[in-house]
């Protein structure tokens, strides 16, 4: 393509699509590419993988967030190369775009930090797709063990994260509540959930007083803690920890971080922690005008100089912050440093239980109120009324009764 367009977005994560909503209300034409057709919201991924919501809960199609907006136009495709002194991008069809204003909002992928097996056998969980995927295994690992009349049926989650709490929680509230209602009363006995974490407590970010009721919770829907301790190596039936222990796994779950994608490594952008991108204060690239790095993607300081989290407050309220300075670029005008407003941590631990440090001033809560600021905080960040609708009906159901109708197509892997 030849010609040279106002603001390319490559992302369409929460810092994308914020963008460019921001940006098509200001009037600036805006071409979003993302591999994907369709928006996923992250944070309730596990709900997925673990039958509590669906994924239509957490999916909505680009051309439905942006269909009443005649300034942002989607391209499906994958980005295969950047370049960002020409600001532009190459596609997998061939395809190069050209823009004055490049924004790079391309999101992470897992960081297995090279452990042995640990990309062959762990499932991520970062994507519907990744979603899909471990539920489709979950359902089938528990049918075929029901008609099993011994051993153990081992689940391992690496990484003591929200993600990896959360996830870990919900698996265990399946054994624990549902199995005895859909399978034969042993089975429930024989499934273990293991969460695994080279740290010595869970949920790292978040103040004592949080990691100590987590644990417990935890402990007290059945998940098995073994922290302290790294993983040295995932096998097609076990994960080897430091110090020589060895978890016999049906299914092993990889929430242990992330790092930037290989297009943001050959992109010749100066790199930073995890690999993302270090930007100024203002959201944009060192030494490439009129290129913009924002979400996980990218490190971000607050005005403090403190690096900020990998959270979807953060890249929603960095893409706002950059629509208004590439406005600024546009008509003349001066870009200003990010102000992030800090809403805090919140975890979910099971029904009914979840911490929460809300504000700068970190104000914490703790089971069924930090739950309910859970719910209400989630339901208002996802995209669309029916997502939301969607995701309520499936919650209060939950906590009523337990009941998990929601159906995962796909064959294990």
């Amino acid at each position: 393509m030849d010609e040279t367009l106002p603001v390319i977005v490559v992302g369409g994560g929460f810092a994308g699509v914020k963008t460019a909503t921001q940006l098509g209300r200001k009037g600036i034409d805006v071409l979003l590419i993302d591999k994907n057709n369709y928006h996923q919201f992250q944070p309730l991924l596990y709900q997925v993988a673990t039958a509590q919501i669906g994924v239509s809960e957490v999916a909505r199609p680009f051309r439905a967030i942006f269909r009443r907006s005649n300034r942002v136009r989607v391209v499906t495709a994958e980005v295969t190369a950047i370049d960002p002194a020409g600001r532009s991008v190459t596609t997998s069809d061939g395809a190069t775009y050209r823009a004055r204003i490049l924004v790079l909002a391309a999101g992470a992928v897992p960081n297995f930090f090279d452990t042995p097996g640990a990309e062959e056998f762990a499932h991520p969980l970062y994507s519907v797709i990744d979603a899909v995927s471990l539920g489709a295994n979950l359902t089938s690992l528990l049918d075929h063990a029901d008609k099993e009349t011994a051993g153990d049926v081992n689940i391992v989650v690496i990484g003591g994260g929200p993600t990896g709490v959360e996830t870990a929680g919900a698996i265990a509230e399946n054994v624990k509540f549902v199995l005895p209602s859909y399978f034969s009363s042993g089975l429930a006995a024989r499934c273990h959930v293991y969460l695994v974490d080279m740290v010595p407590t869970v949920l790292n970010a978040f103040s004592e007083k949080s990691q100590s009721y987590a644990r417990k919770r935890l402990v007290k829907v059945g998940v098995r803690l073994q922290l302290g301790v790294g993983v040295t190596e995932v096998s097609a039936d076990a994960v080897t920890l430091a110090d020589g222990t060895v978890l016999p796994s049906r299914i092993v779950v990889w929430a242990g971080g992330l790092k930037a994608g290989a297009v943001l490594a050959s992109s010749g952008l100066a790199h930073g922690r995890g690999g993302r991108i270090d930007v100024q204060p203002d959201l944009t690239a060192r030494d490439f005008e009129g290129v913009y790095v924002l979400g996980d993607a990218a490190n971000m300081t607050d005005t403090t100089g403190a690096h900020l989290p990998q959270l979807g407050s953060v890249a929603q309220q960095s893409g706002k912050w950059a629509a208004r300075n590439i406005h600024a670029d546009l008509t003349g005008g001066k870009r200003e440093p990010f102000r992030y407003f800090d809403k805090g941590y919140m975890a979910m631990i099971g029904r009914g239980a979840a911490v929460a440090e809300i504000g700068r001033k970190r104000v914490q809560i703790q089971g069924p109120l930090a739950f309910a600021a859970w719910l209400g905080v989630h339901a208002a960040l996802l995209s669309g009324g029916r997502q939301k609708i969607g995701a309520l009906i499936s919650w209060i159901e939950d906590f009523v009764s337990h009941e998990r109708s929601q159906v995962i197509v796909g064959p294990p892997e």
